[in-house]
């Protein structure tokens, strides 16, 4: 059964019933409600968060602090943990209509709005970043996906900009150099996207075909090798942690790459 986390800084019956009234659409999906109301301080957030992570809970919240609705949000984003936030929108339509109210400051329209703006510069950020371009922008980069032809390189990017996360991606090619600023980027940044040889020479067969086109040495085993080869030896190089992306659903390695984010920063 899934769960919904109701989390509320106070009795968060209002939100419970929201959620209630919601979930009437959905006369087929079996959910618990789990209430967490009087949430006043990050402790409380960080406990919350990791325990939705744990029962792979999704959290709406209806939290009037602007500093917890900004925890609730960057700590989900750390865990990979879905969080809608019923509160925030409300009270920023609230501000910029009453703009002549005395609570009406320059700016805190957006602000009440950052995950929304957020997310929009992040998917621009990844479709103005995906194979290969703006390679001088990637100090800006969150996270960088390197990775042969076919290896989910940009589907990947797009997953983790909608979370919020800004980021690009660059084609490995065989026997060619990889940009310099590419290899001075930190640790916990790069990831190397490996797949296995026969799967990926499969792919590229299909794919191919699909679009009408001759395969030739795009797809044969024997060239899918040396390309693999080629991209291991640079992981390996510089250090980069490698996620195997074979048969594995997008939302699964996104979540694997924002584990060792996690170990790395918060250890």
């Amino acid at each position: 059964m899934k769960k919904i986390f109701v989390v509320s800084d106070g009795t968060g019956r209002t939100a419970e019933q929201t959620v209630m009234a919601a979930m009437t659409q959905f006369p087929s999906v079996e959910a618990e409600i789990v209430l967490k109301y009087e949430v006043l301080s990050e402790n409380q957030v960080k406990t919350i968060v990791n325990e939705a992570m744990e029962e792979k809970a999704i959290i709406v919240h209806t939290l009037v602090s602007a500093s917890l609705r900004e925890s609730i949000l960057r700590i989900s984003r750390i865990h990979n943990v879905d969080s809608i936030d019923l509160m925030g929108p409300l009270l920023s339509r609230l501000t910029h209509h009453f703009s002549d109210s005395p609570t009406g400051e320059p700016g805190l329209f957006f602000r009440l709005n950052k995950e929304y703006f957020k997310r929009i510069d992040a998917m621009q950020f990844a479709f103005t970043h995906d194979d290969g371009q703006r390679t001088y922008d990637y100090d800006k980069a969150e996270i960088l996906l390197v990775g042969v032809s076919r290896t989910f390189k940009t589907p990947l990017s797009i997953y983790l900009a909608f979370k919020g996360w800004f980021v690009a991606n660059y084609p490995i090619v065989l026997g060619a150099e990889i940009p310099d600023n590419l290899e001075s980027l930190p640790y916990g940044k790069v990831f190397g996207l490996m797949t296995q040889p026969q799967d990926l020479s499969s792919l590229r067969e299909a794919r191919q075909q699909y679009l009408g086109g001759s395969t030739g040495e795009y797809s044969s085993l024997d060239n899918v090798r040396r390309e693999l080869n080629f991209a291991q030896n640079l992981f390996n190089r510089f250090e980069w942690p490698v996620i195997q992306v074979t048969n594995k659903p997008i939302e699964e390695i996104a979540s694997e790459i924002l584990t060792i984010k996690r170990r790395i920063h918060h250890p």
